[in-house]
């Protein structure tokens, strides 16, 4: 086997840097520049004064002016922006378990998507009450999707999902009136409440700002995992690889990007065909390589190992390469800068959701109706633009490593029967990860999510505070682009337990798991919401007790605001290295980062300075421990 060596920011950074002169060759925008040319940043926007929610502003809050045209103080304005805010990621991320319960809805035995976890779809419909004995499998797929789509807008009751959570969970969520009702009622609530002459009181606002996040990640985000692992299988251990490097100068390469796993799974599918494959070599390429970028290849990554070019500020790279035939992106998180980005070389940007149009792409409109025609169409536009490469534009960076992943709950449970404990009977429980921390071979762990920011050294935040917590014996299970840059360093190939405090190593041999655990696509945080909830009921502590705390150094979008008040409403105190923009409010801070507390027995913390971001983590878990007497 050969020497591990983990991948350093500095390579990565080294690898781009080469990839910029080719930029600058063929006269290319990219986000470096574009960061230049928007900094300094507006220090309303950022510190969340400036409302703009009606036309007699935009008003902006300072000293001497202390209040909006319509009386409204700075509290309630930076309220009001933070609930907006909420709204969108959380509207974002449901409407992609809508869109995947439509998927559902449509799968057939003779058609585009099948049914590839029936056990998991029986489970789910006994825990929603669905009569399931005797009924053919995909009969009973319609009537899950459908009532999960009534999950959107019922007009009564709360999510059905909130039931997972430990009673002393559930109590907190009752008792605060935070509960989410129908997912859309809650966007909406949102709309409403930050409305001209609606809520103007930050304590209501911010209240509102922690319901619409459980909407999300226990209501569309919690649908988005489940029914994607019913439609195209629950992840297992699967190995692949990560960075750059995983794209082939020889093959047609197609880069999908964006989030929603009904497209990329049927251009694996298309792509991996003889037929698809011939034509490939036809033109002269020795195959076709997919790769992905952003959460679309976690998902593809963690259910057919298809390796993953990179995370968010990676996409634009991909293109550089001048090797990519197609980058096709599905919804969320792509920049638009990929069309006339595209159009400096022979890379085709290809749209295919009406959510997501974008000029300078070429759209092929995409549905799980015609999804097998739409994916052949796209891949066989890939294959023909493989003879419009330019030669000389043509570099791949030599940087890659090797990655495991697939770690849903369901394989992270199955892992841990491997470890040996003193009492047998602890299989299909969380219970031997809980005997770890109880003695003190496991200090705690880090849910660690989110984006990058170009406001922090891209990666190097996810990566130093990963190797600094795993020498410390506290494991990782992560997520979202936080993944990949895990996966690009070599934190997930199994080698790197070398780096690791002598509890988690040991950990690492007896379950033969990396010390940091793939958990899959930002939506896929609700699994993270699952894990915990079983840790609490398996360990008689509250979710708020156990030695956990989430992460999300380089977060940037509404859907990390969203996100991060799902995780904090949950009980879990979470810790940004990026500011949210509250701070203009001192009430409204104050609430966020200590307040809430009071309310659901957790808090956010924010320190931009990541080496001290991670001492704080580490001491909130260890005080953790000391609180349970651990």
């Amino acid at each position: 086997m050969s020497e591990f060596k983990l991948t350093s920011v500095e390579e990565m950074e080294a690898a781009t840097a080469r990839l910029l002169e080719t930029a600058e060759k063929v006269g290319a925008d990219t986000w470096q520049l574009r960061v230049k040319r928007q900094t300094p940043h507006c220090k309303f926007g950022e510190t969340g004064v400036c409302c703009r929610l009606c036309s007699m502003g935009p008003c902006r809050v300072t000293p001497k002016a202390p209040r909006g045209i319509c009386g409204c103080d700075v509290h309630g304005i930076v309220g009001r922006n933070f609930l907006n805010f909420t709204a969108g990621g959380s509207a974002t991320h449901s409407d992609h378990g809508r869109e995947i319960c439509h998927t559902l809805h449509k799968a057939a035995p003779d058609g585009n998507y099948k049914i590839k976890d029936p056990e998991k779809l029986i489970r789910i419909a006994k825990e929603w009450g669905i009569e399931t004995e005797g009924r053919d499998i995909y009969d009973l797929a319609k009537e899950v999707s459908e009532t999960g789509l009534l999950e959107y807008g019922k007009p009564f009751g709360t999510q059905r999902f909130l039931k997972r959570a430990p009673k002393h969970t559930q109590e907190i969520w009752a008792r605060e009136e935070i509960e989410p009702r129908a997912i859309d009622r809650e966007v909406s609530t949102a709309l409403h409440m930050t409305h001209m002459g609606c809520s103007s009181k930050s304590e209501a606002l911010i209240r509102q700002s922690l319901r619409c996040g459980l909407s999300d990640g226990w209501g569309g985000s919690m649908m988005g995992t489940e029914f994607s692992d019913v439609l195209f299988g629950t992840p297992k251990e699967v190995d692949t690889e990560a960075n750059l490097g995983v794209m082939e100068v020889e093959n047609v390469n197609i880069v999908v990007h964006g989030h929603d796993p009904s497209l990329s799974e049927m251009i694996c599918e298309v792509a991996d065909s003889p037929e698809m494959i011939a034509k490939a070599k036809a033109v002269g390429a020795k195959g076709i390589t997919i790769s992905g970028v952003c959460c679309t290849s976690n998902e593809v990554a963690m259910r057919r190992g298809i390796p993953m070019a990179g995370n968010f500020l990676q996409q634009e790279n991909v293109v550089l390469t001048g090797a990519c035939e197609a980058i096709v992106v599905d919804v969320q998180c792509i920049f638009p800068a990929l069309g006339p980005l595209s159009k400096c070389f022979h890379t085709k940007f290809i749209t295919t959701s009406p959510i997501a149009q974008m000029p300078d792409s070429d759209f092929v409109r995409f549905n799980s109706s015609t999804a097998g025609e739409n994916a052949k169409k796209i891949v066989e536009l890939a294959i023909d633009n493989f003879k419009n490469r330019k030669p000389e534009l043509v570099h791949i960076p030599n940087i890659k490593q090797k990655a495991t992943v697939g770690y849903s709950f369901e394989e992270i449970v199955h892992k841990l029967d491997g470890v040996t404990n003193s009492i047998v009977d602890k299989t299909g429980t969380t219970m031997p990860l809980v005997d770890c921390v109880k003695s003190g071979v496991l200090r705690g762990a880090v849910a660690m999510v989110g984006c990058n920011n170009p406001k922090i050294r891209p990666d190097a935040a996810h990566i130093e505070l990963m190797k600094k917590l795993i020498a410390n014996d506290i494991i990782l299970v992560v997520s979202g682009c936080s993944a990949q840059a895990a996966a690009k360093a070599g934190l997930m190939d199994k080698r790197a337990k070398d780096l690791c405090g002598a509890g988690l190593k040991r950990v690492c041999e007896l379950a033969d798991i990396p010390p940091v655990l793939h958990m899959g696509s930002c939506v896929d945080i609700s699994r993270m919401m699952v894990l915990a909830s079983e840790i609490a009921k398996d360990s008689g502590w509250n979710i708020s007790q156990i030695p956990l705390v989430g992460c999300a150094p380089e977060w940037m979008s509404e859907k990390a605001v969203s996100i991060g008040n799902y995780v904090v409403a949950t009980g879990i105190d979470t810790y940004l290295g990026v500011e949210p923009y509250a701070t203009g409010s001192e009430e409204v801070d104050q609430l966020l980062k200590g307040g809430l507390r009071d309310w659901v027995e957790a808090a956010y913390t924010v320190e931009s300075d990541i080496d001290k971001l991670g001492d704080l983590m580490i001491e909130a878990i260890e005080n953790k421990r000391t609180a349970l007497g651990i």
